[in-house]
């Protein structure tokens, strides 16, 4: 059987395009631990290229069309899927197919794993296959592709020609993958620059540009010092096709390494085409605990011995770890400067960073004891009371103090002069309430128009508070628009790092889905509640013991959560932290929300405090 053309490949800007005035399939692929392509979903596809369309430079947020994706996001610019709870990073691909192959047609060759789950084939095997399948052929050879499977369409079915053994393959219906029609643009540098025919000189292109050279010098390195690859093809089968079988050498990596791995024996099978290789760790070739479906992204789960393996004696290993904050260079990008060090000479090795330790080792009930000092160990809230509806006029009087003669300077919510009227003349009306008064509020003194600090607070929760927009003062007792749910809290006989001589409290928020209620964004419409229940640590030591009842203040007022979007997956309509830091990691402080911190029982009190929840407030 001959393989099909795969289209043409055109890097341009990191992004390939098809030949001129041609109709293609377009498919993204990302390139998994054992440097093989997979495809993405159709559906994730078409939302790539929606994407695209609209921001060639931006980022795609997966998590919005497949929940199973919700940690990954793809970086065009730097053409690389990132992993944002890990900072595993992996290079991803704009490929194109003729539209009469399987992908432009929605079909899909699945085979049947261990698990007895499906997985797809590589996207050039799968249109191999249709291929096949369409011209009525009773079995296909796969071994010119480099694997040694022999597909047989009668009983459906996949047959390894060294150990015999047989797995079950399906031909499924799907959505077709996205069709575009375009023309190769004039060549450009990556990223883009000055179109002078000269190398960009950025230091983005010159960062680019080094770290690519450095990159392709230790592959090649490699490659010239690898032995060869002993060449022992097996006997085809009784009754199967005769010729040789030259099966494809598999590379493994640690992490994000740049090292490949020793090849495996001619005496191990070969996995199934777009399957992960068997696992010395999983008895009868299972896959080892923890380890990724490789029909969608994730991070490498090579095994201890085989990532030291990996990496050559002496070479020093660069952990990709998640960085954090904001910018114009994304983390997929960023990481890649580690690679620079090569460029000076020294050989690394990128790998992926540990692993968090989220949770303690477990604990038997008779072990869990109530936090002493801070009574009971649950407290639940229920939907929201409405309260008799109060007037947003009583409200601003009740801690304003009127001022007769104000000085000339703005009104910092209307941002007009506080001697002329207020800029919601108009706009907003209110009996007794004239645009030109001018109110001082009582604590730290700032003046507004009495008219701007009404339509301010009609606004927010109209909850009876009042916080100022300058300093952020709260008068009154401001409450939240947490959903109901449920927080618990207890001792567990386990330390956290940097509190060694400590037990340690945690706390367990639970928040089912709902509909939103009138407080809300969208009132009506459904919320959902991502990573629940969630588990969070604290000392037990006399501050965190404050910090515990504080926080118990703040789930009673709704303060906790909201609803909104998500700053880590875009989605939007979900519950989401509400400005008070908690930390999640049990035993470890890779994400930045762990243990050691020597800071953060201070800065969760002043976060507290900022919330109108502190002790001093709770004794007034």
């Amino acid at each position: 059987m001959s393989r099909p053309g795969q289209g043409v490949m055109m890097p341009v800007n990191g992004l390939g395009f098809p030949p001129q005035n041609v109709a293609r399939v377009v498919v993204w692929e990302w390139l998994n631990e054992h440097s093989r392509w997979r495809p993405y979903t159709a559906t994730v596809c078409h939302h790539i290229e929606n994407v695209l369309k609209e921001d060639a430079r931006g980022s795609v947020v997966l998590g919005q069309v497949d929940a199973q994706l919700v940690p990954y996001i793809i970086d065009l610019q730097s053409m690389h899927q990132f992993r944002q709870d890990t900072g595993t990073m992996r290079p991803v691909r704009r490929n194109f197919y003729d539209p009469s192959s399987a992908p432009g047609k929605g079909i899909v060759w699945e085979w049947e794993n261990d698990g007895g789950a499906w997985t797809a084939y590589d996207m050039d095997i799968c249109i191999t296959i249709q291929n096949a399948y369409e011209k009525q052929h009773p079995w296909l050879d796969l071994s010119s592709l480099g694997f040694c499977y022999l597909i047989y369409f009668n009983s459906m079915s996949q047959m390894n020609r060294q150990t015999r053994r047989r797995r079950r393959l399906r031909r499924r219906l799907d959505l077709a993958y996205p069709l575009t029609v375009g023309s190769i643009p004039k060549s450009q540098s990556w990223p883009v620059g000055a179109s002078s025919g000269q190398p960009c000189s950025c230091q983005q292109c010159l960062l680019v540009n080094s770290t690519r050279a450095a990159s392709n010098a230790i592959l090649a390195s490699q490659r010239r010092k690898a032995p060869p690859a002993p060449a022992q093809p097996p006997p085809p089968p009784p009754g199967g096709p005769p010729g040789a079988l030259a099966v494809r050498p598999s590379a493994t990596f640690a992490g994000a390494a740049l090292w490949a791995a020793p090849a495996a024996g001619p005496d191990e099978p070969a996995p199934p085409p777009g399957a992960s290789p068997r696992s010395p760790s999983g008895p009868g070739g299972a896959p080892a605990p923890g380890q990724n479906n490789l029909n969608r992204p994730g991070p490498p789960r090579a095994t201890g011995v085989s990532a030291r393996a990996s990496i050559p004696p002496g070479v020093p290993a660069l952990p990709v770890k998640n960085l954090n904050g904001t910018g114009p260079v994304h983390p997929a990008l960023a990481g890649m400067t580690g690679i620079l060090l090569c460029a000076a000479g020294l050989p690394v090795c990128l790998t992926r960073a540990p692993k968090p330790i989220l949770h303690p080792p477990p604990v038997s009930k008779s072990d869990v004891k109530p936090v002493p000092g801070v009574p009971g160990v649950c407290r639940k809230t229920k939907k929201k009371h409405l309260k008799k509806s109060k007037n947003p006029e009583d409200v601003v009087r009740r801690y304003m103090q009127k001022v007769k003669n104000p000085p000339d300077e703005d009104c910092t919510i209307c941002m007009e002069r506080l001697v002329t009227a207020s800029g919601y003349e108009g706009v907003l009306r209110h009996k007794g309430v004239r645009p030109e008064l001018v109110g001082r509020l009582g604590r730290c003194g700032h003046m507004y128009h009495l008219l701007c600090l009404v339509a301010m607070y009609s606004n927010g929760n109209k909850d009876g508070s009042l916080q100022c927009p300058t300093c952020k003062a709260i008068y009154g007792e401001k409450t939240g628009t947490q959903p109901p749910g449920k927080m618990e809290f207890h001792l567990i006989p386990h330390s956290l790092p940097g509190f060694a001589d400590t037990q340690t409290i945690r706390i367990v928020y639970d928040i089912p889905t709902g509909i939103q209620g009138p407080e809300h964004p969208n009132p009506g419409k459904k919320f959902t509640a991502r990573g629940f229940p969630r588990h969070c640590y604290l000392p037990n030591n006399e501050k965190g013991r404050k910090v515990l009842r504080l926080l118990v203040t703040a789930w009673e007022r709704r303060l906790i959560f909201t609803i909104g979007t998500s700053n880590t997956t875009g989605e939007s309509d979900t519950v989401v932290w509400n400005e008070i830091h908690h930390k999640t990691e049990f035993g470890s402080n890779l994400t930045g929300h762990g243990y050691p911190d020597a800071s953060y029982l201070d800065n969760v009190l002043a976060e507290l405090t900022a919330q109108g929840v502190s002790e001093a407030a709770a004794k007034a």
